[in-house]
């Protein structure tokens, strides 16, 4: 069985399988790089790899709005549980789960993870990717995360059909460090995320796709609202 994977802008993707879709990171209210809203979106399952608001953005009303399964780390999963979502599973890193429509474990992220308030900041855990197994396809969402050993680990244990990294620096690995990154993994796909949605994270991702392939890798840009197959 084959699987998909669609770019939604900035972070977030979504990734379907036999009739079932889960979403990552939707976020999509005030979002300039985003061509489809909440309210569009139907799926089975809803991954947050943390809690900052261009990540968790509109997790919370998309599981009420589909009666989807959230999954995030456990103070994060908790905290949507008491913002209205029903059915929540909480996880932590190293953790795996099989659900009826995939299998998740969360991953080392080397990035924090709270919301921000007008009166205070809240830590909600740490922050995460995912290693998402859909339509016998596995794909890696490198969430926001620093270059670090455990991306080689990542790669040397798993037989990755497509990763995704972010490139847009300041937050995040920058283009140079996300191009080790991708050599360490060593997808059969790489695709860039996380860069130009606010002037702070500006990178060319086209660059970055040039130097991945001189690498002998395959990589592309996906344009928000672009499905391709795995």
């Amino acid at each position: 069985m084959s699987a998909t994977l669609k770019y939604h802008g900035h972070a977030c993707f979504s990734m379907a399988a036999g009739g079932k879709r889960a979403i990552m990171d939707p976020f999509l209210t005030d979002n300039p790089m985003a061509v489809e809203s909440a309210e569009d979106i139907v799926c089975d399952a809803v991954l947050v790899s943390h809690a900052h608001s261009d990540h968790l953005g509109d997790a919370i009303e998309i599981a009420k709005n589909n009666d989807a399964v959230l999954v995030a780390t456990y103070e994060l999963a908790v905290y949507c549980q008491r913002q209205g979502v029903e059915d929540v599973y909480p996880m932590h890193i190293g953790g795996g789960h099989e659900f009826d429509w995939g299998h998740v474990k969360l991953t080392v992220a080397h990035h924090s993870s709270s919301i921000v308030t007008d009166e205070s900041i809240v830590a909600l855990g740490a922050s995460s990717g995912f290693l998402v197994t859909m339509g016998e396809r596995l794909l890696y969402y490198a969430g926001d995360t620093a270059l670090c050993a455990d991306i080689e680990f990542i790669g040397r244990m798993n037989d990755l059909d497509a990763a995704v990294l972010p490139i847009g620096d300041t937050f995040t690995m920058g283009l140079d460090d996300a191009v080790i990154a991708a050599k360490m993994l060593g997808a059969g796909l790489t695709v860039p995320m996380h860069y130009n949605t606010f002037e702070v994270i500006q990178a060319d991702p086209h660059e970055f796709v040039r130097r991945v392939q001189a690498e002998g890798l395959h990589a592309r840009v996906m344009e928000p609202g672009e499905e391709i197959g795995l």
